[in-house]
């Protein structure tokens, strides 16, 4: 319940901020963007990642979410070409709804809906599903459409001069080669860490734009289609053959796919300048919608 409050206060302080000058409200997103992704993603890896023992009994669970961020890619870059979309819609389009907000949202619900129980597999899926994703594989994608660039070279500088991608790849040879992060340190990268959410739901009311014209958009609509329906469904219709249907750890994966798409992976695209008023939208707006859907999702899976 604190979750909630803290989360809305923090929403609806965004929205404030942009009744500031536009070029004052501006500086806040850049700088509150940079705090983002300069500090608390690369902590965040380090807090996680390295203590982090993968096995062949918890991949199923971690997968679901690189096939729906992959299958994203897939259908959303089809699309694009197809009816010729600007490489930014295309992009935020695949980033956004590709990735689901598997902890901010997805760690209270699955608590509420399940209990504590729950929480083992969700922290999989979101650490080594939807972190990496969003460290990796989402700015793979937004250099790619970001830059409007295909040249190699200038997409992989891109790539690795992105702090948190750097961090990452630390954290996973870390893991690797079981290295601890100093214990002196861990506090202080909690405390840190703890500031991801709330911060980033002001980043998202900075940029959000409740204008109904944009909520008619076609374009919102799909990326919330594919992100609260058709994953999920996927999702269940798939993994039922390699997973108990019975079992917990089936049902978090169910609902964890059809969580509202990431704040994270909107505040990804709002840097790469991958149509930021759609992504923030996605991220804002569909924290409610989903909200509605997930607990639809619940009782199906009860029938």
């Amino acid at each position: 319940m604190l979750t909630a409050v803290i989360g809305v206060f923090c929403f609806s302080l965004g929205l404030l901020l942009q009744k500031l000058p536009k070029r004052t409200s501006s500086a806040v997103s850049k700088w509150i963007n940079k705090y983002l992704f300069y500090l608390v993603l690369p902590a965040l890896a380090l807090l996680h990642i390295p203590p982090m023992e993968l096995s062949w009994s918890v991949l199923m669970p971690i997968s679901a979410a690189w096939f729906t961020f992959m299958l994203s890619w897939v259908i959303f870059g089809t699309l694009g070409k197809y009816f010729h979309w600007d490489r930014t819609l295309t992009g935020c389009l695949i980033i956004v709804p590709g990735l689901a907000n598997t902890s901010f949202m997805g760690f209270p619900v699955l608590e509420f809906l399940f209990g504590p129980e729950a929480l083992p597999t969700a922290l999989l899926i979101d650490q080594a599903g939807s972190f990496l994703l969003v460290s990796s594989m989402s700015i793979v994608v937004a250099s790619i459409y970001g830059t409007g660039s295909s040249k190699p070279k200038l997409i992989l500088l891109k790539i690795i001069s992105f702090p948190p991608f750097f961090m990452l790849l630390a954290s996973l040879a870390m893991s690797v080669f079981k290295v601890s992060v100093p214990g002196m340190l861990l506090p202080v990268l909690e405390v840190i860490g703890k500031t991801m959410a709330p911060v980033a739901l002001i980043a998202i009311g900075i940029k959000l734009q409740f204008d109904l014209p944009s909520l008619k958009s076609r374009y919102f609509w799909l990326g919330m289609s594919y992100r609260i329906i058709l994953a999920p469904a996927l999702i269940l219709l798939i993994y039922s053959e390699t997973m108990d249907p019975e079992s917990l750890e089936f049902k978090v994966t169910v609902l964890e796919s059809g969580m509202a798409p990431m704040i994270t992976g909107s505040l990804v695209a709002i840097e790469y300048q991958l149509n930021p008023k759609l992504a923030s939208q996605l991220a804002g707006i569909g924290l409610p919608i989903s909200l509605a859907t997930v607990l639809l999702w619940h009782f199906f899976l009860r029938l």
